[in-house]
C-alpha cells in the first residue's frame, strides 16, 4: 500500500500594512487505504525583495515556499518519520496490556 502525503496551509501570519506573510502554520497528513498519521508545524519566513500581494496568494505558492524554507532534507524527515508512524500501526511492535486479562 502506497502512502499518499499531503501538505496543506493552517494559518498564516501577515503584516497588515503589505501583506508579507511571516510565518506559515503547515499541516502534512499521510494516509494509505488503512491508516494515517500527521503532523504541524510553523516556519518564519525572511522578508523577499518583492512581495506577492496576499490576495494572488494560493495553497500552492505558501506549501511551495514552506517545503523550500524547511529544506528537501527536512521534508524526508517529516514524511519518514510519519511513514515510520504508519509503519507502527500496521505492525505494531509495542503492546500494553496484562497477560491474565486476555481471554476478557
Amino acid at each position: 500500500m502506497a502512502t499518499t502525503f499531503t501538505w496543506a496551509i493552517a494559518n498564516l501570519d501577515r503584516e497588515t500594512s503589505d501583506g508579507f506573510v511571516f510565518t506559515a502554520h503547515y499541516t502534512v497528513s499521510a494516509a494509505d487505504d488503512t491508516y494515517s498519521s500527521g503532523a504541524y508545524g510553523s516556519i518564519n519566513f525572511e522578508r523577499p525583495d518583492t512581495l506577492i500581494a496576499f490576495a494572488d496568494l494560493t495553497s500552492d505558492i505558501v506549501v511551495g515556499w514552506v517545503r523550500d524554507a524547511l529544506t528537501a532534507e527536512k521534508v524526508t524527515e517529516i514524511e519518514t518519520a510519519l511513514q515510520g508512524q504508519i509503519d507502527e500501526q500496521r505492525a505494531p511492535t509495542k503492546a500494553a496490556g496484562l497477560p491474565w486479562d486476555a481471554a476478557k
